[in-house]
């Protein structure tokens, strides 16, 4: 027993010399991902659509004595996620890490989507996933070595109306991990889903502040409190480590219960 608490003592969390590139990362959970990487030792590749915010998490980050670098994506274009992913690898000479985490959504019925709508949502959480992958994936798989963490939702599994592009789009995110941690094992990448539930960001902010939402949630979340960035920055920061180098395929709901019920 003591030959066991002496070994849970020695174990860390280092991304000391990693490189983790992070989608979406200028505010909300992102950030929280961001800036939780660099306070485990890595230097970060923040990328976002509000090029200001992502300047803001990068300095912030600087300031830990990390190294970062802001980029403006619209991760829905191809060719301009391609040609990030190179101007990351030529500036910090490797990537190690990506975390796929931008995302949008649209609340209305289904007979109400456009296929503007439809097409948005899927372009930028499905797609948008897919694009980083591959061309990170490319460089993962010559170096031998990856992480690769893709943000889900439980509404990848759970459906919730009115989000039907939405929920569409993560339950397609979990399979693509799925399959990509399949076809890139035998290259040393590991490839996981980290699906949060009800987490209190700015992009929740509105939605939370209906008491009526609030008490239909609540009501449904066994740990009986909402996340935080933190709550799904930690988790991913552990599954990317080496405490978890054994761990891929997995699709991970880190919401207080809520898939339980």
């Amino acid at each position: 027993m003591t030959e066991f608490v002496i070994f849970l003592s020695t174990l860390t969390i280092d991304h000391s010399k990693k490189v983790a590139l992070v989608t979406g990362s200028g505010r909300g959970i992102g950030k929280a991902i961001a800036t939780t990487f660099a306070r485990a030792g890595a230097d970060i590749v923040v990328v976002d659509m509000d090029l200001p915010s992502a300047e803001r998490t990068a300095k912030e980050i600087s300031a830990m004595g990390r190294k970062a670098v802001a980029y403006q994506v619209d991760v829905s274009r191809r060719d301009d996620v391609e040609e990030i992913t190179k101007r990351a690898i030529a500036e910090f000479g490797h990537v190690d890490i990506l975390v796929n985490n931008a995302g949008t959504i649209v609340r209305k019925p289904m007979l109400e989507f456009t296929d503007d709508d439809w097409n948005r949502v899927l372009n930028v959480n499905l797609m948008g996933t897919y694009y980083f992958c591959r061309a990170v994936g490319k460089h993962m798989v010559a170096q031998k070595f990856g992480r690769i963490v893709n943000i889900g939702s439980i509404m990848g599994a759970f459906a919730l109306p009115p989000r039907a592009s939405y929920c569409a789009s993560k339950g397609g995110i979990i399979m693509l991990t799925k399959e990509l941690a399949t076809e890139w094992a035998e290259h040393g990448i590991t490839a996981n889903a980290v699906s949060p539930g009800w987490i209190e960001t700015e992009l929740t902010e509105k939605f939370f502040a209906v008491a009526e939402n609030r008490k239909f949630l609540f009501e449904r979340i066994p740990l009986k409190r909402f996340g935080q960035p933190s709550d799904i920055a930690n988790f991913v920061v552990f599954i990317t480590s080496d405490l978890a180098q054994y761990v891929t395929g997995q699709s991970f709901f880190v919401d207080g219960g809520w898939i339980t019920q």
